[in-house]
């Protein structure tokens, strides 16, 4: 049974229809199709079901003993505002006017008797499915609105609030800021995301790759250049610091930069003047510098591939942005962004990911970080042709990771029983050393951990309590005398 399914079989559906026949013979349909089900004939008794029980779909005749169907609508918005069920109405032919003054008043359809049982079904299905879509969109959007982003990043985890913590009070100083982080981590975000926080929010941000410009170009980038100043300058240029006036310039990938340009860059931030290409006047400037590498700048000092000087000059305010591996309680959060922008660009009804393939991405150590998850979603999205993202839809590299770490669970497993017991150990045993083993797989992660193992996450806490004690009693003892 698929999760669609598995949420439609949970959806309650009230009849209120005063012909008895008709009313028993649609919970009979309803109830055959895996719904829940309940009748009354009138719409005070609806009212009264529906404020305790409260159900997902009203199918209310139009006419009914005392209030009318459409007053029954109106009672149940005005009643249950957090809770209100969607209604499907149902009238005679002669009462069509009736009921398109129902839809303009909040009903999601109606149909006309005599009913055509298949066309009810199908109708009452899609209302249920539309509104389980409206559901996930407002869990997603809470996911995201609960403050669980922060300038574009997303994130809940400890490395993540510590992040943003440290942006925010670095934002409020002057110095330059080297951010450190693989790549795919956003370092260009935690960038961004200091100079919204700054006091020079409302200037400009250039951000510029090292890696990206031939070096010949470099320090005209840089610095601006004079007409004439080398073969094809045939205007003067302003460079990046004079762009970037008062605001905030990003050097990424600052590993990159040539030596010779390192010590011109040096002296920038030291007085805070450049000299465009071919001029003999400085000019004086005010920019944030921050800049941002993937390697190690210490062993490039080491090795004399950076200035030593420059390091400790950048490393006046350090960011390490943590990889997507340090993060795991971030994934879900990250899935949900990724798949909503995804899916509404793609124009699909994708509404989640399956238990498997959610536990797939949990156990990928995702080298290529949050981009490379947010290219997998991408990639899901296009593959996927149902409601939900499966096992399948995710590359390959995924799905043999996935095989590869399942193929070690037995060797693994009997290693550390061989390496405990002298004699073949019991079930109990066994059960003991695979639970502390998803665990400690998961990194300690209690509630996936008790997801894989399919058990309530109070039994986990039970069954880890009985394998410590287990362990405890096999310690031996030390006589004290």
């Amino acid at each position: 049974m698929n999760r669609s399914r598995e949420i439609l079989t949970k959806s309650k559906v009230l009849i209120v229809e005063d012909d008895r026949g008709l009313g028993e013979m649609l919970q009979e349909e309803i109830v055959d199709a895996g719904l829940q089900a309940r009748r009354v004939d009138t719409a005070e008794e609806a009212l009264s079901v529906a404020a305790s029980w409260l159900p997902d779909l009203i199918v209310s005749d139009l006419r009914l003993p005392g209030a009318d169907g459409l007053a029954l609508m109106r009672r149940i918005q005005t009643d249950m505002p957090e809770n209100m069920p969607d209604v499907l109405i149902i009238t005679a032919f002669g009462s069509v006017a009736k009921a398109v003054e129902s839809l303009k008043a909040g009903a999601e359809d109606f149909l006309t008797k005599p009913i055509n049982l298949e066309h009810f079904m199908l109708t009452t299905h899609r209302i249920l499915e539309k509104r389980m879509l409206r559901k996930e969109i407002k869990q997603m959007k809470g996911l995201l609105d609960g403050g669980d982003t922060f300038h574009g990043m997303v994130g809940r985890s400890r490395p993540m609030l510590t992040l943003f913590q440290q942006i925010r009070q670095i934002a409020k100083a002057d110095g330059p800021v080297l951010i450190i982080g693989e790549s795919g981590t956003g370092k260009e975000l935690v960038a961004r995301a200091i100079h919204r926080e700054s006091k020079g929010r409302d200037k400009p941000f250039l951000a510029v790759n090292c890696a990206g410009i031939p070096e010949h170009l470099l320090e005209s980038e840089f610095f601006g250049h004079k007409a004439g100043a080398f073969t094809g300058a045939g205007k003067p240029r302003q460079g990046l610091f004079a762009e970037a006036e008062n605001g905030t310039l990003l050097l990424d990938e600052i590993s990159e930069m040539p030596l010779a340009l390192q010590a011109k860059f040096l002296r920038v931030l030291q007085d805070g003047k450049v000299r465009p290409v071919g001029s003999n006047h400085e000019q004086q400037v005010n920019v944030r510098i921050l800049a941002s590498t993937h390697c190690d700048l210490e062993q490039r000092v080491k090795a004399h591939q950076f200035r030593e000087d420059l390091f400790y000059r950048l490393e006046t305010f350090p960011l390490r942005v943590p990889p997507l591996r340090e993060r795991d309680e971030d994934i879900d959060l990250l899935v949900a962004a990724f798949l909503t922008k995804q899916a509404f660009a793609a124009g699909k009804n994708i509404r989640g990911l399956s238990e498997r393939a959610q536990e797939m991405l949990h156990q990928y150590p995702f080298p290529g970080n949050v981009r490379e998850l947010q290219n997998v979603i991408e990639r899901a999205v296009v593959f996927c042709q149902n409601k939900e993202i499966r096992p399948e839809h995710l590359p390959a590299r995924i799905q043999k990771h996935t095989v590869q770490n399942n193929q070690g669970i037995d060797r693994q497993l009997m290693n550390a029983i061989q390496t405990t017991y002298d004699d073949l150990p019991s079930l109990e045993q066994v059960e003991q050393h695979y639970i502390r083993y998803v665990v400690d797989k998961l990194k300690g992660n209690k509630r996936r951990a008790a997801t894989v193992l399919g058990i309530a996450r109070r039994t986990l806490y039970r069954r880890l309590d009985e394998t410590e004690n287990a362990e405890t009693d096999r310690e031996p003892q030390h006589d004290s005398n």
